[in-house]
């Protein structure tokens, strides 16, 4: 009798092939509405999988612990949710998949380096110069979540990286603890320091969320969540 196979890995090839889906999905349908002129040439469109997969075995990096598949995955899904509000929800998607393709920790440009890729990727891949520089703009935007007040790919995309601070307890718990463990490697005391400051400089804002959307179902919890990771922080020993 044959091996069976495990079930996680079976789950884990699924979910893989559900996001070559999506990505072939978003490429063809941002191809078939992009901005080129009629009668400017078009090349055959090459075959999107390779892109994907290229975007996939980064988000499957070992020193990610919260920006992983399950982070893009949990994008895309919020996204299905606002694509109503986009102007673009194609190149919103596409945004999503190169916002964190380049991520370590310890840098700061991970953003720009992202952007840069889809830069190169997306006009190999048979997307117009114009929609490239979109999703490469949106990109870029995650670097503050600061979206336009008539920017609304921006702020579709902010929001829905940002709705993880909206999540229910136990799931904000856990998003919390695998950011700690991407910043290992910062001391415990000078992490709180700094994560306290990146939570109030949250709760300062007059909204976390752009979209309305966001505003309604999002925008409560997230600040109760803010709120009670910072007090949780102040209250521990050390300085902060």
């Amino acid at each position: 009798m044959p091996d069976q196979a495990d079930p996680d890995t079976l789950d884990a090839l699924d979910a893989l092939d559900a996001l070559r889906t999506r990505w072939t999905q978003a490429l063809r349908a941002a191809q078939a509405t992009d901005s080129r002129e009629p009668q400017e040439p078009q090349e055959p469109t090459p075959d999107p999988t390779p892109y994907a997969d290229n975007l996939l075995t980064r988000y499957q990096e070992p020193h990610r612990r919260y920006h992983t598949l399950t982070h893009l995955t949990a994008v895309l899904d919020h996204i299905d949710v606002l694509e109503g509000h986009a102007a673009d929800p194609d190149a919103v998607r596409l945004a999503a998949w190169f916002h964190d393709a380049v991520y370590a920790p310890d840098r700061s440009e991970n953003e720009e380096r992202s952007a840069r890729l889809a830069e190169r990727a997306l006009p190999e891949a048979g997307l117009s110069a114009a929609d490239t520089a979109e999703v490469a703009r949106l990109v870029r935007l995650t670097v503050t979540h600061d979206p336009a007040p008539d920017d609304r790919n921006g702020q579709v995309l902010c929001d829905a990286d940002l709705a993880i601070l909206a999540a229910p307890q136990e799931t904000y718990a856990a998003y919390t603890a695998a950011v700690r463990e991407e910043y290992s490697f910062i001391p415990p005391d000078a992490f709180r320091e700094g994560r306290a400051a990146v939570l109030h400089q949250l709760l300062a804002l007059p909204r976390l969320f752009r979209t309305p959307y966001g505003t309604d179902h999002w925008e409560e919890p997230a600040r109760a969540n803010i709120t009670a990771e910072l007090k949780r922080l102040e209250a521990a020993p050390g300085p902060i």
